[in-house]
């Protein structure tokens, strides 16, 4: 079964780059914030602005601020303004004005130079090419298993982005017209990193070592006020072997607690982390289904995970200690490479993209935590790793294929509408949107 996919705006099929430059929204939960009182360290992002209340909201917030800035102005001044504020912005594929409101980020993976490229987001959803930034690092030019290699902080002050040749981590400051790469990229700890995690003040990564002779591991770091990392003493640890495979690391809910899934084990790690931000040793758990991939956290520490090898998503309560309790085992979606997972702000609904069919799947997620598989949306080919906007109205895929970008809206019941398909002119690896 199958919800239909309107396509609503094509976006910039002829994808023309300019010159190279150095150019999650929420604010912790209040659930967070005690994990985090209760270990004595403040876990609030660092320089936090208030968050994105949603489009209807922040539209609404602009013209409060425009009547009140106009009140004194002649018309002829608000010609002029008007005038320069229309030329400012571009117009979607209809030729309507659009004014960007948020961002979509990936990265190109190049072994040649990675790049983060960057996507304004307009109200109704639709994608313009708004530059490619250099992180001074290298990628691998190939797949990485992964999810999460493209972080935004809760804030949208900060991006983080893994380099996985370069074995290092780029900073950038979100700016209204791109990004800013902050000093030189940061040692990752370890060999190929290849995802990210923050909770406040603390980001963790996750390295996948055993892939190129090495160890994989866990490290942690602070951030600095200015969004540089400083390296957390102790914070490395280790997973449950040499060379897991490794997919995807990701807070609780609550901050207190690490998961990390384990592709060629078929484990999910957790960590304990204690009041200086400091990952204990890894408790060792057993996946529901087989090859767990991506994976999103919802209320209540509840804890959704994708298996690629069952085709499959399974729940799972997270408790402070670290165990895992089954919530619900192995729900199929008769899909093929069932990879990534994200879930909605509201713990209402869950996704993943299906790799091997190129489609993604709906999961209900009801109030005990368990999840019923829904629908699919149509093919749209080779789809990985997808991301939700800070208020869940708009979810975004990347499609290995002919390397795009697809948006689609989410509706109330958790369905998915088409919005845009834009062209990338490289492969890409993560996503991260605001």
């Amino acid at each position: 079964m199958s919800w239909p996919v309107t396509a609503h705006h094509r976006g910039a099929n002829s994808f023309v780059w300019g010159a190279t430059t150095n150019r999650l929204d929420l604010a912790a939960s209040p659930s967070a914030n005690r994990g985090a009182a209760a270990r004595g360290r403040s876990r609030q992002p660092p320089l936090a602005t208030c968050p994105e209340r949603g489009a209807i909201l922040e539209e609404e917030s602009d013209t409060m601020h425009t009547k009140t800035f106009v009140a004194g102005l002649t018309a002829a001044m608000l010609m002029d303004l008007a005038t320069a504020a229309l030329a400012a912005v571009p117009p979607n594929a209809s030729g309507d004005v659009q004014k960007a409101i948020g961002a979509v980020y990936t990265m190109t993976n190049s072994d040649s130079g990675n790049e983060v490229l960057v996507f304004d987001r307009s109200a109704d959803g639709s994608l313009s090419p708004a530059g490619a930034f250099e992180t001074d690092g290298l990628g691998t030019g190939g797949g990485l298993g992964n999810q999460g290699a493209v972080l935004l902080t809760s804030d949208n002050q900060w991006l983080y982005v893994v380099n996985a040749r370069s074995n290092t981590i780029s900073v950038f400051k979100v700016k209204p017209d791109g990004l800013e790469l902050m000093g030189t990229p940061v040692d990752s700890g370890g060999d190929q990193p290849i995802s990210l995690t923050v909770d406040g003040d603390l980001l963790y990564v996750l390295n996948a070592g055993g892939a190129v002779s090495g160890e994989d591991n866990i490290t942690g770091f602070v951030i600095e006020p200015d969004g540089m990392l400083q390296p957390l003493k102790g914070s490395t640890q280790s997973l449950s072997a040499e060379n897991t495979s490794p997919a995807q690391i990701g807070f609780s809910t609550d901050g207190n607690v690490l998961v990390v899934t384990e592709k060629g084990t078929n484990k999910i790690d957790t960590y304990v982390v204690d009041d200086n931000g400091v990952a204990g040793p890894p408790t060792v758990s057993d996946s529901e289904g087989t090859i767990p991939f991506g994976f999103s956290f919802s209320k209540r520490n509840r804890l959704y995970v994708s298996e690629a090898g069952t085709n499959s998503a399974s729940s799972y309560q997270v408790y402070p200690d670290g165990d895992l309790e089954v919530i619900s085992s192995v729900v199929t979606n008769g899909q093929a490479g069932v990879c990534w997972m994200v879930a909605t702000k509201n713990g209402r609904y869950a996704y993943t993209t299906n790799a091997g069919t190129g489609t993604i799947s709906l999961f209900n997620i009801n109030r005990d935590g368990t999840i019923t598989y829904d629908v699919d949306a149509d093919a749209i080919g080779g789809v990985i790793d997808e991301a939700l906007t800070n208020n869940s109205r708009y979810l975004y895929a990347l499609s290995s294929g002919t390397p795009t970008i697809f948006g689609f809206q989410v509706g109330s019941d958790g369905q998915l509408t088409e919005v845009e398909a834009i062209d990338l002119p490289t492969a890409a690896n993560g996503l991260a949107a605001k």
